[in-house]
């Protein structure tokens, strides 16, 4: 498991080992059943705060990505797929509605916008 913190990027600390991690679960690179570190352990190897830790293994397991278990640690929940989707459906939207507001900006019709986003999706080959 590997995890990088940038103090260069406008994102608290917490947020980029929570972005991180669920990158991670999301792709397989952890996968379900697998156990991580310590909270302890994680913030010593990072050289940041307990609190900065839990407060990303809480996130995770809020939305279910981590479980915890008393006495023995978190561990990468089972991938609940739609679960999963609904996340990256949000995030679509999140990153669709920003795409909106710039192209209402710089006075683009609907139908330029949906031509500009076709073009790029038949590049990706989607």
């Amino acid at each position: 498991m590997e995890i990088i913190i940038r103090n260069t990027v406008n994102q608290p600390i917490y947020e980029q080992i929570y972005s991180q991690l669920k990158a991670q679960i999301i792709s397989g690179t952890l996968a379900p059943g697998e156990a991580l570190p310590s909270i302890r352990a994680l913030a010593k190897d990072l050289k940041i705060s307990v609190i900065t830790t839990k407060r990303a293994y809480d996130e995770l397991e809020s939305e279910g990505f981590l479980h915890t278990v008393a006495g023995k640690g978190s561990f990468v929940a089972e991938k609940n797929l739609d679960l999963i989707r609904e996340q990256q459906l949000k995030e679509l939207e999140d990153h669709l509605s920003a795409a909106a507001g710039l192209a209402r900006s710089c006075g683009l019709t609907v139908e330029e916008l949906i031509d500009m986003l076709r073009v790029l999706l038949e590049e990706e080959n989607l």
